[in-house]
């Protein structure tokens, strides 16, 4: 994969949301200097998880009716869904570790 791909629009999340057993969303906006930090990390989270989960970015300026949603006030905001149900939400500039973690939790 290489990097966490784009989603376009709502239809294309909820699409995903119905379709992949584990995803995870990496909330995000151009403007946001933490969520720039948090990028690479996201990026190597869909390496590594590659076959087991699906890892895409979310930029809130594009899609505030999903933030709304899902009550995102704050970004970076990182969630993790499985089954199409929202598991956990990781927010702010976090660790690597952190991610993964959530990611194996869920498996």
């Amino acid at each position: 994969m290489g990097a966490a791909t784009f989603i376009k629009d709502e239809a294309e999340f909820d699409s995903l949301l119905a379709s992949e057993p584990l995803l995870v969303v990496d909330c995000t906006a151009k403007w946001c200097g933490p969520c720039k930090l948090v990028a690479p990390l996201i990026d190597k989270l869909a390496d590594e998880y590659e076959n087991r989960a699906k890892v895409f970015k979310l930029d809130l300026d594009d899609n505030g009716a999903v933030a709304s949603r899902f009550g995102i006030k704050k970004i970076p905001s990182v969630m993790f869904f499985k089954g199409g149900e929202l598991m956990e939400t990781v927010v702010g500039k976090k660790s690597y570790e952190e991610f993964s973690s959530a990611v194996e939790r869920l498996l």
